[in-house]
């Protein structure tokens, strides 16, 4: 029988938290080799950008345990080569500096530490599979660490093991002095940690309505869930976003959000969204997002159903949890098809594409992103809406896009993961009709898609349009104040803007002979008439220059979907069925 491998051990400390870094000792079996090299990951799983971690890390040092400092060189922008000379383990101790706040990378300061996996630790270059042992040493004034790896006291206090490197990466952990809520689902714990509730953010409402979200995301994929515990780290810091995990996810937020409905309602969709990921990507995940390779780009065309699919049930489980209404859940999916509809990039940008193209495009978009490609979230969700409502449509509503993913969960969850034909061929044969040509056009070209069938089967349809201002001309440029400078942030194509050559970073000085300063722009155009042409001063680069533009009447919004008022008693029932998701399981 062979031996486990020797776990790598980790020790962290915080001697100066509130200048930002974390200091790491980590030691190394060497198995008496001259030389062992260490890599840091570039990337992090869930957010497809290559981040150089690396760009954070200093003074890297390494001495053999009870004996002398040992020569360590840096053999590449993420790799260091420690000659240990046959010494058994070694010490390599190195700084990070912890400062940017985002849920993919390192915060530190004097009120609270996130650290995750990725741009944290150092790791054996050849052998990733054995385990990582992790000790904190905390600063006197936090009493708290709130992570998913599990804890291992018998290594001494505030210890932890994750099985394999994977793991580390996979499990963020957040330090500090949390708020943190407690409930129970399926017989598992469940944690909502609060950093920064300040006496603003409502604590206890926000962890009941998360409870009602995973019950309404355990209902959906059969009441199962598939961990031991999860942990929601919310850290209430004025940013945003939000990244899965295998048992946890990390958020940003806003502590003021649960005092106004539209930005909580965005919070309990983020929730929905990361907690979703649970099933699809952490376990049911295209066949190339792993095993990961952490120092180069994983390519795929399937980021539309990790992401596309997550978002669309975002919606579905904010109001199958009963937190919206019909309305405010019909307004987030209008929302998310006028995005899809009034981006020029889905025309020359298919969906499959911008899936292979996140690393360059979604996660390096400009001011003509808007012109050249399409987000695979929204056009996902918009094709995950029509393909469930198709399904709905083909099987008399005996069947739906949650029937797809169970039955794609069972088949493809393990270690291999899914092809893109494995779940074409799953929706296919849920669907028991033909869906290639379908999946073909929505996925591999920049055909318009096709609502029809949709709204029919569910009863909706797309409200009048809203009419545009009656009086005031529209120009289609986005604009920016800076410095209390005027300037164009965003020529979309096919606009007034666009046909009159202006450019991004052209800074607006008047219109005809009359100045406009920066906060008049808006209230100007209201003076003019649809059709009016108007000579635009412009300064570019210094120089000035006037640029003619026809104005057009601005687009009235005809993709906001409502209840079509003469809906049948059947397609009221199919719609209701549809928001309401599969019935609810037993206690």
């Amino acid at each position: 029988m062979l031996n486990a491998p020797e776990p790598l051990h980790y020790t962290l400390q915080f001697p100066a938290p509130h200048t930002h870094y974390v200091e790491v000792a980590m030691t190394i079996p060497t198995g008496r080799r001259p030389a062992v090299d260490l890599r840091m990951a570039v990337w992090t799983p869930g957010s497809y950008l290559v981040r150089e971690y690396a760009r954070h890390v200093e003074a890297v040092e390494a001495q053999a345990i009870d004996g002398p400092p040992l020569s360590i060189e840096k053999i590449s922008k993420n790799r260091w080569r420690v000659d240990a000379g046959g010494a058994d383990p070694v010490r390599v101790t190195y700084r990070v500096y912890c400062r940017e706040m985002s849920v993919r990378t390192n915060w530190v300061e004097s009120d609270f530490a996130l650290l995750n996996g990725a741009p944290t630790f150092l790791t054996l270059m050849e052998d990733w599979a054995r385990p990582h042992d992790v000790q904190l040493i905390l600063p006197p004034n936090w009493a708290t660490i709130m992570t998913g790896l599990p804890a291992r006291p018998e290594l001494g206090e505030h210890s932890y093991r994750a099985a394999d490197f994977d793991t580390l990466v996979d499990t963020p952990i957040l330090a500090g002095n949390p708020a943190v809520h407690t409930f129970e689902v399926d017989g598992k714990p469940h944690y909502l940690v609060n950093e920064g509730e300040a006496g603003v953010w409502d604590g206890p409402r926000s962890a009941t309505d998360t409870e009602k979200i995973v019950h309404a995301h355990w209902r959906m994929w059969g009441g199962r869930l598939p961990y031991d515990q999860y942990l929601f780290l919310n850290l209430l810091t004025q940013a945003g976003g939000g990244l899965e995990h295998h048992n946890s996810t990390v958020l940003m937020t806003n502590r003021w959000n649960t005092r106004a409905r539209g930005a909580y309602l965005d919070w309990l969709r983020l929730v929905s969204h990361e907690y979703f990921h649970v099933w699809n990507v952490k376990r049911l995940r295209p066949v190339e997002l792993g095993p990961f390779d952490y120092e180069r780009e994983v390519y795929t065309k399937n980021l539309w159903i990790a992401e596309g699919v997550t978002a669309y049930y975002t919606e579905l489980g904010v109001r199958r949890a009963g937190l919206c209404s019909d309305t405010e859940f019909l307004d987030g999916l209008s929302g998310l098809i006028r995005r899809l509809q009034t981006t020029p990039g889905r025309l020359v940008h298919p969906l499959e594409m911008a899936s292979y193209d996140a690393w360059v495009k979604l996660y390096r978009s400009d001011e003509n992103s808007p012109n050249t490609t399409i987000s695979y979230y929204t056009k996902g969700a918009v094709v995950a809406f029509l393909l469930d409502a198709k399904i709905r449509a083909a099987t008399d509503g005996c069947k739906s896009l949650d029937d797809v993913l169970r039955l794609a969960y069972a088949r493809y969850s393990g270690a291999r993961g899914f092809t893109r034909e494995e779940f074409r061929a799953v929706a296919q044969e849920v669907a028991k009709i033909p869906l290639h040509d379908w999946f073909v056009s929505t996925l591999e070209t920049t055909v318009e898609l096709d609502y029809t069938e949709a709204l029919n089967w569910l009863g909706l349809r797309f409200a009048s349009a809203e009419a545009a201002c009656a009086a005031g001309g529209w120009t289609g440029l986005e604009t920016r104040v800076a410095q209390d400078r005027l300037l164009v942030s965003q020529v979309r194509r096919e606009t007034p803007g666009w046909h009159a050559a202006f450019n991004v970073d052209d800074e607006i000085l008047a219109i005809n002979d009359d100045r406009v300063l920066p906060d008049q722009w808006k209230t100007r155009l209201k003076q003019y008439q649809t059709g009016d042409r108007v000579s635009v001063l412009i300064a570019r680069r210094g120089r000035l220059r006037r640029l003619d533009i026809v104005l057009e009447a601005e687009p009235p919004n005809v993709w906001k979907l409502e209840p079509y008022p003469d809906a049948s008693d059947a397609q009221l029932v199919r719609r209701a069925a549809w928001l309401a998701g599969p019935a609810p399981l037993p206690s």
